[in-house]
């Protein structure tokens, strides 16, 4: 593939989600630096997530492409790594428009890199001049355009950091800029530039172990760096059509931990985040006064966007300093001392709601964080937001298990979403339907394709139920009276009889008339056991060929709950 476009770009960012997907336990393994916290390759994965889903669906021109991706990034950056990735992402593509103008032929203006603050040279690195400020040239040819928003890129990083350290994901950009710019300079195409960028970003992460002592007492690579080799494999991928490695790339650590299990007593406390509206000229004042304040400052941004990060111990005055140059929004303050380093976060949680003590117990057995619901207690988005925040998960599947429930669930996901968690919301609308879901979960599949499988599942079980009417009312099988025994299909009331049996009866063989291999029979609190005999023995008598799984649930109101798959 020897030219960009829009589904190159498109194709480069699903290829390394999926990436960052695999190797984010790695990576986290990994973290060490700035602080041990153990969570670099979940906020690279967040970060990289947040700009795959700015990137909008239809015709765009490349500009329009890397605009909007680069934004997303932007607001979506979480921790140090996620920073500095968005800032290489903005520039290079920014970058690219401005060094072929055909990337941008449906508009007649330019999209330059005017709007990111660069500092001259290369922000610090010895040896070399920085790329930063040159002129376009219409005639450059795709590779050496492609190489040299790299080297911007890198320049442009460089420049975001305060106090810009060698050894770590800078290192890494500058060694595969340079390594591929020379490439390009002596003729070679597309690919064989980004195959030379990502052979020298993986021989510039080795040495990083030598570069910085708290890597070399751990005996690790540095973890940021590791997710950008991954990132430029990604892109390596797609243009040369070579499909994904067996390995992730992230190298294992090379030495038995020794250092750094601990996070520095004497280093500041907290990690402060937030996006600030400023002008583009105060910027620079800015990072100055962070740097005063911590360290790890960096700040990154452009056009009265900005997105601020340091660490600190004073959080108020770092925010202040935001406020004396523009509106700070989505605050995120975290205290390091109540992260657990290097133990693993759960890199997936299923949340679902039971009606009943039983129901919560097989859901825990399977796995699932519970929340508790049902007729007459309804959960709220709030209880479902807290679980989700408890679980630490930076992905969550939501089984809400009843159909009023649904909205509920997609509320909380909703929010849980702005601070870049990824959930999916299963519409399961019956307990069974959920018990259905968790039992094909795994944890070691990629998260659209657990999604894929839960949903089949919940899907492909009918469910009933019955119940004994509290009132009369008109239902969609007639008129009912008090104590009349209903049995619900899908939902729906479809029968009224005179006794539970016959209702159950009726409830499976409705379930079953289209078919199925399993039933389960989920029996609720103070049911009669002849009940539960009854429409086993039946279920036996007239389909041999059905399993059938009972389990107490203990919920109220429904004596049975009834799923066929």
């Amino acid at each position: 593939m020897e030219e960009l476009t829009v589904g190159v770009l498109r194709s480069w960012a699903r290829t390394a989600l999926v990436e960052l997907g695999r190797a984010r336990t790695e990576i986290d393994d990994l973290n060490v630096y700035p602080v041990p916290d153990g969570d670099t390759g979940t906020n690279l994965y967040l970060t990289w997530e947040a700009a795959c889903d700015a990137l909008p669906e239809g015709e765009l021109t490349f500009a329009e492409a890397v605009q909007a991706f680069g934004r997303g990034a932007l607001l979506g950056a979480r921790g140090n790594s996620g920073v500095i990735t968005s800032q290489l992402v903005r520039a290079c593509g920014l970058r690219l428009v401005e060094n072929l103008p055909r990337l941008d032929a449906a508009h007649g203006d330019s999209v330059g890199g005017s709007d990111l603050e660069v500092s001259a040279g290369r922000g610090g690195s010895a040896g070399a001049s920085g790329s930063a400020g040159r002129l376009a040239d219409p005639r450059m040819s795709e590779p050496v355009a492609f190489a040299d928003a790299l080297v911007f890129a890198a320049d442009a990083a460089y420049g975001a950091v305060a106090r810009p350290v060698e050894g770590t994901m800078l290192t890494v950009a500058r060694a595969a800029a340079d390594a591929a710019l020379a490439a390009a300079n002596e003729g070679k195409n597309l690919a064989e530039v980004c195959l030379v960028a990502v052979a020298a970003a993986r021989v510039a992460l080795t040495k990083t172990t030598e570069q910085l002592d708290v890597l070399k007492r751990a005996g690790v690579v540095d973890a940021g760096g590791a997710g950008l080799v991954v990132i430029l494999g990604a892109m390596e991928q797609v243009l040369s059509g070579r499909g994904p490695a067996q390995s992730t790339g992230v190298p294992h650590r090379v030495v038995p931990e020794e250092a750094a299990d601990e996070l520095g007593p004497d280093g500041p406390a907290y990690e402060v985040m937030y996006l600030l509206d400023a002008g583009d000229d105060s910027i620079g004042e800015l990072r100055r006064e962070l740097t005063g304040l911590g360290d790890s400052v960096v700040v990154v941004g452009g056009d009265g966007l900005w997105n601020v990060h340091v660490h600190t111990d004073d959080v108020g005055a770092a925010i202040e300093l935001g406020i004396g140059v523009g509106r700070p929004h989505r605050i995120r303050v975290t205290h390091f001392a109540d992260l657990q380093p290097h133990q693993p976060v759960p890199g997936r949680a299923v949340i679902a709601v039971a009606a009943g003590d039983g129901l919560a117990e097989l859901f825990g057995e399977a796995g699932a964080i519970v929340v508790r619901g049902g007729p007459g207690r309804r959960c709220s988005t709030g209880e479902l937001l807290r679980a989700i925040e408890q679980s630490k998960a930076p992905e969550i599947v939501l089984l809400p298990n009843d159909k009023d429930s649904i909205a509920v669930a997609e509320a909380a996901a909703t929010a849980a979403r702005q601070d870049g968690v990824r959930v999916a919301v299963i519409p399961t609308r019956a307990q069974v339907q959920g018990l259905a879901a968790i039992a094909v979960h795994d944890p070691e599949r990629s998260f659209d394709d657990d999604v894929v499988h839960l949903s089949a599942a919940a899907g492909q079980t009918r469910h009933g139920a019955v119940t004994i009417a509290v009132k009369d009312a008109w239902t969609m099988a007639g008129t009912c009276r008090i104590g009349d025994a209903l049995g619900v299909v899908d939902g729906d009331f479809t029968l009224i009889t005179e006794d539970l049996v016959t209702a159950a009866t009726g409830v499976v063989d409705r379930l079953l008339g289209g078919g199925g291999e399993l039933m389960t029979v989920v029996s609720g609190r103070d049911t009669d056991p002849a009940l539960v005999e009854a429409v086993v023995r039946h279920v036996r008598r007239h389909r041999k060929d059905v399993d059938v799984m009972v389990y107490d649930g203990g919920q109220e109101r429904y004596p049975l709950l009834i799923g066929v798959e």
